[in-house]
């Protein structure tokens, strides 16, 4: 059974859920994803780190890689936190990747006392490339 999208709040709760499972040895920080898709399906996400630094997977590019194996290829909403003090920013590589799959996304960014900022991707990430700009 699928889990749809509701609210905000609900949304931050399920990247909380997420956090809980991250695979953080090395550095300690953990981090989870919510994100819904053109159909309100939500697919969460956590970090998973590896003892090689640069091949580990951020939170919002799990839950993406998990919706797009189902067959998604629409990212609208994402909500991320992690267990810092303070708000929890996608990375430079997760904006490109929540680029690829749409370029008006929502995304709530929370700390771990539930509070959270809303931005949109073309705040965090303008004048980005994407499909159309390889003329697709």
């Amino acid at each position: 059974m699928s889990i749809k999208y509701t609210t905000p709040e609900a949304l931050i709760a399920l990247a909380v859920e997420a956090k809980q499972r991250a695979y953080c040895p090395y550095s300690k920080f953990q981090v989870g994803a919510a994100v819904v898709v053109e159909n309100g399906d939500v697919f969460t996400g956590c970090n998973v780190e590896n003892a090689c630094y640069p091949v580990g997977v951020c939170a919002e590019r799990t839950a993406i890689c998990k919706a797009v194996s189902e067959g998604h290829r629409k990212v609208e909403i994402l909500a991320l936190t992690s267990n810092a003090d303070t708000m929890t920013y996608p990375c430079g590589l997760c904006r490109q990747t929540i680029r690829e799959f749409g370029t008006e996304v929502t995304i709530y960014c929370a700390s771990k006392d539930g509070s959270y900022e809303t931005h949109d991707l073309n705040e965090m990430l303008p004048l980005s490339f994407g499909p159309e700009s390889l003329g697709q």
